[in-house]
């Protein structure tokens, strides 16, 4: 799979193509952890949203046997780790962000949990690959490329002191 390394004025770049895309004011956003940190960080204050709202989904690693064969976590429930009470979305205008929609499964499953809450769920990614969504034409309400690769975001290089401490200089004496 080709691997594509964004920098921050890529993301930049993204979130303009996605600001004139809303058509509609949203009551509240709800960030998906931890992808849509940054790129919901980004459109709330772009957007004027201060309503923030936040999920975390888990879908078990688990391997289930049937039939001497093994079914992937593809066919795993969602575990909800973290999500707002039903009563913070009834008949709110949600904008749900993540960062990419790669088979769908995390922000359908939110979008999902936010419908049957009586909210008014709108989705929202940076990237779409069309390729690997599990929901046939099922596709985000707003999203900002299409692409077939893997995503790497300026957030999520490796960090540390590595580059960032200053030579030691010699001592003058």
């Amino acid at each position: 799979m080709r691997r594509e390394a964004l920098i921050w004025n890529d993301i930049d770049q993204l979130i303009d193509h996605l600001i004139p895309q809303f058509e509609i004011e949203f009551d509240a956003m709800m960030i998906i952890t931890r992808g849509g940190i940054v790129p919901g960080g980004m459109l709330a204050e772009a957007l004027d949203i201060a309503n923030i709202l936040t999920a975390a989904v888990d879908f078990p690693a688990e391997l289930e046997m049937k039939r001497n064969r093994t079914h992937s976590r593809l066919y795993a429930l969602p575990k909800f780790l973290q999500f707002p009470a039903d009563q913070l979305l009834t008949d709110q205008r949600l904008l749900i962000v993540d960062d990419v929609w790669g088979s769908g499964r995390t922000i359908t499953a939110v979008k999902n949990r936010v419908a049957g809450a009586g909210g008014k769920p709108r989705t929202c990614v940076l990237h779409f690959n069309p390729y690997r969504n599990l929901f046939g034409d099922v596709r985000p309400d707003y999203f900002a490329a299409i692409t077939y690769a893997y995503i790497i975001y300026p957030w999520e290089t490796n960090r540390g002191l590595e580059g960032i401490l200053l030579p030691k200089m010699p001592s003058d004496g």
